[in-house]
């Protein structure tokens, strides 16, 4: 797809359910990127149900209004994509009556740790601005962020964590809500996200919608180490380690789409196979997740 075509996209695509959006953010001081994805409408007319599916970033900043808001949802299981080493020093404060699921998803793709990827040593407390900041300079790094979407739909390992995390919400009797996050809640998240809304119903113009939401988020954070890449004398690759890991990279991501679609056939192939949906498991979504 041209260059040119996509940007325009997206600016279109920002637009889409703005208003749904500012709706969808709950009110969480210490919990960033935390929405809703209830209020969306389906392509059938159908509304998904408000406090049932949270998507997030971690709760290691989560102040006790926080867990106690959460509480009162309330939110019955916690979905955490987050390998070990984004653990130290950053693990989720406890929702209480919640159920605790760890479903690490190396979002490089490779059996490579991500930290050993971009050359770095074990940190006592994970930062990710700081991991970035290295992670520009260097070479393997700059591929990843190239590769991070493609790799997380195309690799088995991914494949299958994305299964796992798919076959609780089917299976899940608890009528509370999911509340699942990654470090950042953009990429893993926001592809567990892309899988939910497509399995609802939800037309692929507000999938990218939501996704790109992340971006208003993180906006003063890309701006600041932008400028820092900058004055490092960083150039076009180093940026896109900056737009991908601390921003959401829309366009990539519906060129991810768009690979899915050639690939697989379609979303909804892909939500079957490999992703292990049935029709029968998307009926039962759709009876637990949507009103009219």
């Amino acid at each position: 797809m041209n260059k040119r075509i996509i940007n325009t996209a997206i600016l279109f695509f920002m637009t889409i359910s703005s208003s749904t959006q500012a709706q969808q953010f709950i009110p969480v001081k210490g919990i960033v990127n935390a929405r809703d994805l209830g209020g969306y409408t389906t392509s059938d007319g159908r509304i998904i149900r408000s406090g049932l599916l949270i998507r997030a970033a971690s709760l290691a900043d989560a102040t006790d209004a926080d867990l106690n808001y959460l509480k009162q949802i309330p939110v019955a299981k916690v979905v955490d994509f987050r390998q070990d080493f984004e653990l130290s020093g950053r693990e989720d404060r406890i929702i209480p009556g919640a159920e605790y699921v760890r479903i690490p998803i190396n979002s490089n793709g490779n059996a490579m740790d991500d930290e050993e990827t971009v050359g770095i040593k074990k940190q006592k407390k994970f930062d990710v601005r700081k991991l970035i900041m290295i992670a520009a300079f260097n070479k393997k790094a700059q591929q990843v962020a190239r590769d991070l979407y493609p790799n997380m739909v195309t690799l088995e390992s991914c494949q299958k964590r994305f299964a796992r995390f798919l076959r609780i919400l089917v299976d899940s009797s608890d009528s509370g809500a999911v509340f699942f996050h990654c470090t950042q809640g953009k990429d893993r998240t926001g592809l567990a996200s892309a899988y939910i809304l497509a399995a609802l119903g939800v037309d692929r113009e507000t999938i990218i919608a939501d996704f790109d939401a992340t971006n208003a988020v993180y906006a003063k954070d890309v701006k600041r180490l932008s400028r820092r890449v900058r004055f490092w004398g960083g150039k076009e690759d180093e940026l896109g380690v900056v737009k991908a890991f601390i921003g959401a990279n829309t366009e990539n991501f519906i060129k991810t789409l768009d690979l899915i679609d050639t690939r697989y056939g379609s979303m909804e192939n892909y939500l079957k196979c490999p992703l292990g949906l049935s029709d029968a498991d998307i009926a039962i979504l759709r009876e637990k997740y949507l009103t009219h």
